[in-house]
Protein backbone atom coordinates (compact mmCIF):
# COMPACT_ATOMS: atom_id res chain seq x y z
CA UNK A 1 0.00 0.00 0.00
CA UNK A 2 1.30 3.44 -0.81
CA UNK A 3 2.57 5.89 1.70
CA UNK A 4 0.64 9.18 2.37
CA UNK A 5 1.32 12.31 4.13
CA UNK A 6 0.24 13.52 6.90
CA UNK A 7 -1.79 16.38 4.41
CA UNK A 8 -3.24 13.62 2.88
CA UNK A 9 -5.02 12.44 5.86
CA UNK A 10 -6.00 15.68 6.58
CA UNK A 11 -8.34 15.77 3.93
CA UNK A 12 -10.37 12.77 4.82
CA UNK A 13 -13.10 14.24 7.19
CA UNK A 14 -14.04 11.71 9.57
CA UNK A 15 -16.71 12.29 11.89
CA UNK A 16 -19.08 10.48 14.76
CA UNK A 17 -22.42 10.61 14.09
CA UNK A 18 -25.43 9.07 15.83
CA UNK A 19 -27.85 6.92 13.45
CA UNK A 20 -31.31 8.12 14.15
CA UNK A 21 -33.40 5.73 11.65
CA UNK A 22 -32.48 2.18 10.01
CA UNK A 23 -34.12 0.77 7.34
CA UNK A 24 -33.85 -2.73 5.78
CA UNK A 25 -32.69 -2.12 2.08
CA UNK A 26 -33.71 -5.42 0.19
CA UNK A 27 -33.37 -4.30 -3.52
CA UNK A 28 -29.58 -3.84 -2.95
CA UNK A 29 -27.42 -6.69 -5.01
CA UNK A 30 -25.71 -7.54 -1.40
CA UNK A 31 -28.27 -7.65 1.80
CA UNK A 32 -27.58 -4.07 3.15
CA UNK A 33 -29.11 -1.80 5.54
CA UNK A 34 -30.26 2.27 4.55
CA UNK A 35 -28.84 4.24 7.64
CA UNK A 36 -29.77 8.16 8.72
CA UNK A 37 -27.23 8.91 10.86
CA UNK A 38 -27.29 13.01 12.47
CA UNK A 39 -23.95 14.22 12.82
CA UNK A 40 -24.96 17.79 14.39
CA UNK A 41 -25.77 20.92 13.72
CA UNK A 42 -22.80 22.11 11.11
CA UNK A 43 -24.10 18.57 8.96
CA UNK A 44 -27.15 17.56 9.61
CA UNK A 45 -28.75 14.05 8.42
CA UNK A 46 -26.62 12.16 6.15
CA UNK A 47 -27.84 8.70 4.34
CA UNK A 48 -25.82 5.78 3.86
CA UNK A 49 -26.11 2.43 2.35
CA UNK A 50 -24.31 -0.32 4.72
CA UNK A 51 -23.90 -4.19 4.46
CA UNK A 52 -24.09 -4.58 7.77
CA UNK A 53 -26.86 -7.16 7.76
CA UNK A 54 -24.79 -9.86 9.17
CA UNK A 55 -24.32 -8.28 12.90
CA UNK A 56 -26.46 -5.47 13.20
CA UNK A 57 -30.45 -5.44 13.27
CA UNK A 58 -32.04 -2.30 12.53
CA UNK A 59 -33.73 -1.74 15.73
CA UNK A 60 -30.25 -2.35 17.10
CA UNK A 61 -28.80 0.23 15.25
CA UNK A 62 -31.11 3.68 16.51
CA UNK A 63 -29.03 5.71 18.77
CA UNK A 64 -25.39 3.67 18.20
CA UNK A 65 -22.59 6.53 17.54
CA UNK A 66 -20.50 5.78 14.04
CA UNK A 67 -18.03 6.78 12.67
CA UNK A 68 -18.22 8.22 8.53
CA UNK A 69 -16.07 9.90 6.09
CA UNK A 70 -18.60 12.89 5.28
CA UNK A 71 -16.35 14.75 2.31
CA UNK A 72 -16.81 12.02 -0.33
CA UNK A 73 -19.27 13.08 -3.27
CA UNK A 74 -22.55 11.46 -2.93
CA UNK A 75 -23.09 8.07 -4.57
CA UNK A 76 -25.69 5.95 -6.12
CA UNK A 77 -26.42 3.14 -4.39
CA UNK A 78 -29.31 1.42 -6.31
CA UNK A 79 -32.10 3.56 -5.68
CA UNK A 80 -30.49 5.12 -2.54
CA UNK A 81 -28.58 8.03 -2.89
CA UNK A 82 -25.73 7.62 -0.21
CA UNK A 83 -24.18 10.65 1.58
CA UNK A 84 -21.47 9.63 3.61
CA UNK A 85 -19.39 6.34 3.94
CA UNK A 86 -19.60 4.81 7.73
CA UNK A 87 -16.58 2.48 8.47
CA UNK A 88 -16.44 -0.38 9.73
CA UNK A 89 -13.67 -3.57 10.12
CA UNK A 90 -13.99 -6.80 8.60
CA UNK A 91 -14.64 -10.07 11.64
CA UNK A 92 -12.79 -13.30 10.68
CA UNK A 93 -15.76 -14.38 8.10
CA UNK A 94 -14.98 -10.73 6.41
CA UNK A 95 -18.20 -9.16 7.47
CA UNK A 96 -18.64 -5.58 9.00
CA UNK A 97 -18.47 -4.66 12.36
CA UNK A 98 -18.89 -1.15 12.28
CA UNK A 99 -16.37 1.35 13.57
CA UNK A 100 -17.29 3.70 16.90
CA UNK A 101 -16.41 4.82 20.10
CA UNK A 102 -16.66 1.72 22.54
CA UNK A 103 -18.77 3.54 25.01
CA UNK A 104 -16.50 2.38 27.91
CA UNK A 105 -14.77 5.36 28.67
CA UNK A 106 -16.47 7.72 31.45
CA UNK A 107 -16.09 10.53 28.41
CA UNK A 108 -19.37 11.33 26.11
CA UNK A 109 -18.27 12.00 22.49
CA UNK A 110 -20.36 14.52 20.98
CA UNK A 111 -21.66 14.02 17.34
CA UNK A 112 -20.10 16.08 14.64
CA UNK A 113 -16.48 15.55 16.43
CA UNK A 114 -13.86 14.85 13.92
CA UNK A 115 -11.40 12.29 14.18
CA UNK A 116 -7.72 13.41 14.52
Amino acid sequence: MAEISFEDFQKVDVRVGTVIRAEPYPEARKPAIKLWVDFGDDLGVKKSSAQITVHYDVDALIGKQVLAVVNFPPRQIGKFMSEVLVLGLPDENGEVVLAGPDGKVDATVPIGGRLH
